[in-house]
């Protein structure tokens, strides 16, 4: 099944293609609501062939075991990606910081054997990450985005999407932005009753580092749909969902 929305698809060579750049206006492809399913469950969201642009074409699947490696080229061999391995949420302070990497490797394997993920290619080549599980498989998220809720914390039907991953070399080029729009059918194909988030929300004329904007930007989930629900301090948003 398909995770980018749309409603006048091209068909190229049997792909379901989406434009994203601004040429597409003039094309007369709109993108609004419609679910499509493209080949091998994935869907183009983006391609030169009916744009103007250079060649671009960003695939979003849901992971599978056999993607496991992929997801590890994401990350990368050092830095903040690949030493926590997307375990952050999921355990607490000293845990995530350990030296035992390999053991948090091992961990993202059997949720990547769960399906609790989504996986962009940029014409093959694996580009982008995003982890989505039900909220009750993050325990510290009840510590950083908790305050000022009154709700069942244990609630298994509301899904979370907690990080990105944008493979070096290939950012500012709308892989996460991509991934985003797929969160939505991807909770919704899981039965989900809602699926939220927590994007930065800097100040006007503020940057936020890098770092920081794992969790995503909040521009592109309100552009994808998402409603803001709550806002537990100055730079931080959660954002929703409602199936």
């Amino acid at each position: 099944m398909g995770y980018i929305r749309f409603a006048q698809p091209a068909r190229i060579d049997g792909w379901l293609v989406l434009c994203l750049d601004h040429a597409l206006v003039s094309r007369g492809i709109g993108v609004c609501g419609g679910r499509i399913p493209g080949p091998t469950g994935s869907t183009i969201a983006r391609t030169s062939q009916i744009c103007d642009s250079a060649p671009v074409a960003i695939v979003v699947q849901p992971v599978n075991e056999s993607l496991f490696d992929d997801v590890q080229t994401i990350f990368g061999p050092r830095g903040q990606a690949a030493r926590c391995q997307c375990q952050g949420y999921r355990m607490g302070w000293y845990a995530q910081h350990s030296d035992d990497v390999q053991g948090r490797r091992e961990l993202l394997r059997d949720q990547v054997i769960e399906g609790h993920g989504l996986v962009a290619h940029l014409d093959g080549e694996p580009v982008g990450w995003c982890s989505l599980a039900p909220r009750s498989d993050y325990p510290y998220l009840r510590q950083t985005t908790w305050k000022g809720r009154d709700e069942n914390k244990d609630d298994a039907s509301i899904w979370a999407v907690t990080c990105f991953v944008t493979r070096a070399g290939f950012r500012h080029q709308g892989v996460s932005r991509t991934l985003v729009g797929g969160t939505i059918d991807f909770g919704r194909d899981h039965a989900a009753r809602a699926v939220e988030a927590y994007p930065m929300k800097p100040a006007p004329g503020k940057d936020v580092t890098w770092g920081e904007m794992h969790v995503g930007a909040l521009s592109a989930f309100l552009a994808a749909g998402y409603r803001v629900a709550h806002v537990p301090s100055l730079r931080r948003a959660i954002v929703r969902y409602d199936y």
